[in-house]
């Protein structure tokens, strides 16, 4: 089983959008109006994999307390690097959970204040 669709609550599509492909490489799968206010269908995917990200409205602009999205590297060292060095905040760095010995794992934020976990297989 693979989570195939997730959704990621945002306040600025654009900046998510932007924070998306120049920040985590993601491609964008669909762009296009969704109705009377404004708000667009974008779905965006990563490369090489079947997930799909779509953006939701975003109730209010306050970070995420919890993580709302859990990504998969194999180095996870190395994608933190390259994610501060792009800008991006990083929130814990590579550490191995005493919950899961043997896995390493940190938290970032994206533009919209989603925190984001990544983790090692």
């Amino acid at each position: 089983m693979y989570i195939q669709f997730a959704e990621l609550p945002v306040t600025d599509q654009d900046r998510a959008k932007a924070f998306y492909v120049e920040m985590l490489d993601c491609e964008v799968a669909a762009d296009a109006p969704m109705g009377d206010d404004g708000w667009r269908w974008i779905e965006l995917k990563f490369p090489g994999t079947q997930t799909n990200l779509h953006f939701i409205h975003r109730g209010n602009e306050a970070p995420s307390e919890m993580p709302v999205l859990v990504l998969v590297a194999d180095d996870v060292t190395g994608t933190i690097q390259t994610l501060r060095a792009r800008g991006v905040e990083i929130v814990t760095e590579p550490h191995e959970p005493s919950w899961q010995p043997g896995r390493t794992v940190a938290e970032f934020r994206d533009s919209e204040g989603n925190r984001m976990v990544i983790g090692t297989p």
